[in-house]
């Protein structure tokens, strides 16, 4: 060694060390957040601080650079390679996370940034933790070629890999195209920010190149169509700040894994009938066709009257979220009178089958409230596929084996009644008010079809057709559109005043905390997609 040249010691690795940490994150860090800023985002490693609880974050291959040499990518070989991964806390529970660095290639994707997303993938799975990540990117990285496709390979592998053994959230707080979508399709929860997010597989100048529609990057991908119109996410928020709180808040009703239940506190519930419990008394309306709001009875079930709903805009005619009874975590599923008298359409029938089977995946009992007046009739129904898709609420109920609750509280017509969480479909507790109206039909279809011949024959002899009709409908309503029926055959469990709904739920929640069930031994269903 020459004398010249000065000898290595630790305090020179040392410094060696921060040189190379000062490039990684503080150097990067003030680039990122004066090109961030600018366009009112927030930087990477600021959305993931805001995220994890303060001093928790431990990143993971933060001197990782590409290997690249294609136009002239050799010349531009930063630190971390757009994205930042590793693990921390959300609320003391131990969770994992990557976030894509827009200020970097534009957070595309090349080989070593989804190698650092495969491997923080990895390590959630291995340790059994939710994982949550943040897209903000443009797709593959053109100048990686092959290399940089068969990154999402990897990661769309451990997506599926993972789904239904821990909780994958995804954050959208930007640009996410082409193959870049796909993972976050895969997740179980898509959170996006109004103005700022998009997802779509083509973009609009290649729309208009291909087949001439002139289309917006909002129109075609933003947060207000794939929460209103597409159903591809679950939750629109306001800014980045809301979309972080509302994760930190989702994650409360997850567990960290499928082998584990959700975070619960002991909060014994006082059974004695409060004042919100006896309005419920006059919640349903005298005339079958004047609506309510479910959400009346659903925040005096719950606990404090807290409900996380997911995709509140997509499919308002059935409700789906979560909530808490006596502090343990509860999902639920409800026709919602107010928008459609309920019904079931193709996009109501798919969004409670998901989410009971994530309700399902991750141990968290499924209550269901009750009030459809069947599926929505319709050619466009019928041609979109309302059979298959409709079949996947039947599939998703069945499968289910966690503790499945059911009150109807109205309505509960046909085949849209056995779909809705019915005892032989599979639910362990299925309670009616009495306003319950259980049956084929709704009495005046019935009756026109029943009565034909008998009212055609009161019209020829000139005597009061309406009259009659009415008089068949009130007996029809007396014998057959009414609860007890399904009660005299064990249909239903209990016929109950409505302010007893909740003590119901509560005692019933209790006797299933020990509930043991099991499906036939096989590879996997197969549910019709």
């Amino acid at each position: 060694m020459s004398e010249t040249q000065p000898r290595k010691t630790t305090a020179g690795a040392a410094a060696a060390l921060r040189k190379r940490h000062d490039a990684a994150v503080t150097a990067a860090e003030d680039k990122a957040r004066e090109k961030q800023h600018a366009r009112d985002k927030k930087t990477a490693r600021e959305r993931v601080l805001q995220l994890l609880d303060e001093g928790s974050f431990i990143e993971l291959d933060q001197l990782s650079r590409h290997r690249s040499t294609n136009f002239g990518l050799d010349r531009n070989r930063p630190y971390g390679d757009g994205v930042v991964t590793g693990y921390g806390t959300i609320d003391g529970r131990q969770v994992a996370v990557y976030s894509q660095d827009f200020t970097v290639f534009g957070g595309s994707l090349g080989e070593v940034h989804g190698q650092k997303i495969a491997k923080i993938q990895d390590f959630a799975l291995r340790t059994g933790v939710p994982l949550i990540g943040i897209s903000d990117g443009g797709g593959a990285r053109i100048q990686e070629g092959v290399a940089a496709l068969t990154q999402f390979a990897e990661i769309f592998r451990r997506n599926v890999a993972a789904s239904g053994v821990i909780p994958q959230i995804s954050i959208i707080l930007g640009p996410s195209a082409g193959g870049a979508v796909y993972s976050p399709a895969l997740t179980d929860f898509i959170v996006m920010a109004d103005g700022t997010s998009q997802m779509f597989i083509t973009g609009p100048d290649v729309i208009k190149a291909v087949t001439g529609e002139k289309v917006t990057f909002e129109e075609l991908g933003g947060g207000q169509t794939h929460n209103a119109t597409s159903g591809v996410a679950h939750y629109l928020a306001t800014d980045e700040d809301d979309a972080i709180e509302y994760v930190q808040h989702l994650l409360q009703y997850l567990p960290q894994n499928n082998l584990s239940d959700p975070p619960a506190w002991e909060q014994e519930a006082d059974l004695e009938v409060t004042d919100e419990d006896l309005a419920l008394d006059a919640l349903v309306p005298d005339s079958d066709n004047q609506p309510y709001d479910m959400r009346t009875l659903l925040e005096t079930v719950l606990d404090d009257g807290e409900i996380l709903e997911v995709q509140p805009l997509f499919a308002p005619n059935v409700l789906v979220g979560f909530g808490h009874i006596e502090g343990h975590s509860v999902g639920f599923v409800a026709n919602q009178p107010q928008s459609m008298a309920g019904t079931l359409d193709i996009d109501a029938s798919e969004k409670a089958a998901r989410f009971v089977r994530t309700c399902d995946a991750f141990n968290i009992p499924v209550l269901t409230f009750v009030d459809v007046p069947g599926f929505l009739p319709g050619v466009a129904q019928e041609h979109r596929g309302i059979i298959r898709r409709g079949a996947k609420l039947i599939y998703a109920y069945a499968e289910a084996t966690v503790p499945l609750i059911t009150v109807i509280t109205r309505k509960a017509y046909g085949g849209a009644y056995i779909v809705m969480a019915s005892k032989q479909l599979g639910a362990d507790i299925n309670l009616a008010w009495p306003t319950a109206q259980i049956a084929v039909m709704g009495a005046a279809g019935a009756v026109n079809i029943l009565s034909r011949r008998t009212l055609a024959d009161v019209e020829a002899k000139g005597g009061d057709v309406e009259g009659e009709r009415q008089a068949l409908i009130e007996d029809y309503e007396d014998r057959i559109v009414n609860p007890y029926d399904a009660a005299d055959r064990g249909y239903v469990d209990a016929v109950i005043q409505p302010h007893e709904t909740r003590a119901q739920i509560v005692r019933g929640l209790r006797a299933l905390r020990t509930k043991r069930a099991s499906l036939p031994p096989k590879k996997h269903g197969n549910i019709p997609l």
